[in-house]
């Protein structure tokens, strides 16, 4: 198997999984609305459209570099490690995780496992990921893609850090002040 392949099969897996793994969560209680969601949807589809334009076949205009063998089999297995960090992050939440901005019955901080490490675990692993398919790429689709999706995930996490506050108050303020949202190990940032 190529390296290019088993990063089509990463994501393929991830994708079809994430999916179907969403018949288990709880219903939502509240939502954020789809004008306030659409802010960020828009950023998700053209920047994965941009990162997945396949790679193969372009001259030195759009390829900026070529990664060796072994270097793509390193983006390969950081991919891997980004998704089973989403992974790790959606299975604690366990029946309150939404792919929308939601409320469920019952609501409440989660600040153990993923959680402790930073606000937005399922974020971290996918940008994990999303930067290594990026480097194994090496295009300048793959980087303007990504650039899309930082910005899009960044719009959603502080969509939902705003929507948090409004539904949980002074817990998930006090939490926001003592994990970082990100990038694990970092100052714990946190504004309305």
């Amino acid at each position: 198997m190529r390296p290019g392949t088993a990063i089509t099969l990463l994501w393929l897996i991830w994708a079809v999984t994430w999916a179907v793994s969403a018949l288990w969560a709880d219903p939502a209680q509240k939502r954020a609305g789809f004008r306030v969601e659409a802010r960020y949807r828009v950023l998700w589809l053209v920047g994965a459209v941009l990162l997945f334009i396949p790679a193969h076949g372009y001259d030195g205009r759009l390829r900026l570099w070529m990664p060796d063998l072994a270097e793509a089999w390193i983006c390969v297995a950081v991919i891997a490690i980004g998704i089973a960090f989403a992974w790790w992050a959606r299975l604690h939440l366990g029946r309150l995780w939404s792919a929308t901005i939601t409320a469920k019955a019952g609501h409440h901080v989660v600040d153990t496992g993923p959680y402790g490490l930073v606000r937005h675990p399922i974020y971290t692993g996918l940008l994990l990921a999303i930067l290594a398919t990026m480097a194994a790429k090496g295009t300048v689709w793959g980087i303007a893609g990504t650039a899309v999706l930082i910005i899009g995930i960044v719009t959603k996490a502080k969509l939902e850090e705003h929507f948090m506050h409004g539904e949980l108050g002074s817990a998930y303020d006090n939490y926001a002040r003592q994990v970082p949202m990100l990038v694990p190990f970092a100052p714990a940032r946190y504004g309305r």
